[in-house]
């Protein structure tokens, strides 16, 4: 079977995270995993960091599906989140402010932040951080949390504090971030025997207690120009390790997200950007094909 031809997408981006996005409410195309795969590619499809679907959902207002840019599947992904609170209510989908989000890591609330009947800025509700190494999941020496434990990487020694986000995280604190840093240890980081089902890494240099800088490798897309997530679990692990407060601007190379990690309630909530770029039709180039994510 051939994937449908003449895929209607919408281009958004959060912060410089970038993916393709589908309305699937009535029709859904075949074969997600190659479709992110074939509409990702920077050179021979549209280019994004991956491909988010918005489905119908019995048990919210919207069901979100998305997939990193090498077709695994990611459990939630808090720039995407955002960015589909901004497609439903600008594209008159909805005309709620106050949004419910079905994700593989559970019910998402956003808020959206409407001026001129258009969304601005949306505030996601991410839930509370998942500490325990084994539903995060990492191997840790500790059963409760690990934070700042030593692990020796490719040869070289790492202080890793791993965050559930619904997706899993390694933040580990650096005095600089620098390339080969991101681009040669981060993708060895990701595969790591720590981490069963990979991970997201993040290289933080903490400016203050109310600032910190952040690159990212996401586990399936490389680095990117933001995780919210990512930047969510950076919070929480300079929370941890006290070397932030709860409230703090995260500067990436795509933009500022600002994370706060509520005492009170233990949830951590992520409010940032959300923008259009272009919308378009996908002419897909490949059948489908069974698709495996391991393969070579």
């Amino acid at each position: 079977m051939e994937s449908r031809k003449n895929i209607p997408f919408t281009k958004m981006h959060g912060a410089g995270n970038d993916y393709i996005y589908i309305d699937a409410l009535t029709e859904v195309p075949d074969n997600l995993p190659l479709l992110s795969q074939n509409i990702s590619d920077r050179h021979f499809g549209i280019g994004s960091d991956g491909l988010v679907v918005i489905l119908p959902s019995d048990k919210a207002d919207f069901r979100m599906r998305m997939f990193n840019a090498d077709g695994s599947e990611a459990e939630m992904c808090g720039n995407a989140s955002r960015c589909i609170g901004k497609y439903v209510y600008d594209k008159h989908l909805t005309d709620k402010t106050e949004v419910t989000l079905e994700t593989l890591a559970g019910i998402k609330h956003l808020h959206l932040e409407v001026r001129e009947g258009k969304v601005e800025e949306v505030t996601v509700d991410m839930g509370v951080p998942e500490l325990v190494p084994e539903l995060i999941p990492v191997i840790s020496s500790s059963k409760e949390a690990k934070i700042s434990e030593k692990e020796i990487i490719n040869g070289i020694e790492y202080k890793i504090t791993a965050v559930g986000m619904g997706n899993p995280h390694a933040v580990v604190f650096m005095p600089a971030l620098f390339d080969r840093l991101v681009l040669q240890e981060g993708p060895k980081m990701e595969v790591a025997e720590i981490f069963p089902n990979r991970a997201n890494i993040e290289f933080i240099k903490v400016i203050d207690r109310r600032h910190i800088q952040m690159r990212v490798w996401e586990r399936g897309s490389g680095e990117t120009l933001a995780c919210g997530t990512g930047a969510c679990a950076a919070v929480v692990a300079g929370v941890l390790n006290d070397l932030t407060d709860r409230e703090v601007h995260v500067s990436l190379p795509g933009g500022t997200l600002k994370i706060r990690w509520d005492e009170t309630t233990n949830h951590v909530f992520l409010t940032g950007p959300a923008e259009f770029i272009a919308d378009g039709v996908f002419y897909p180039l490949q059948p489908v094909e069974e698709y495996d994510v391991d393969a070579e």
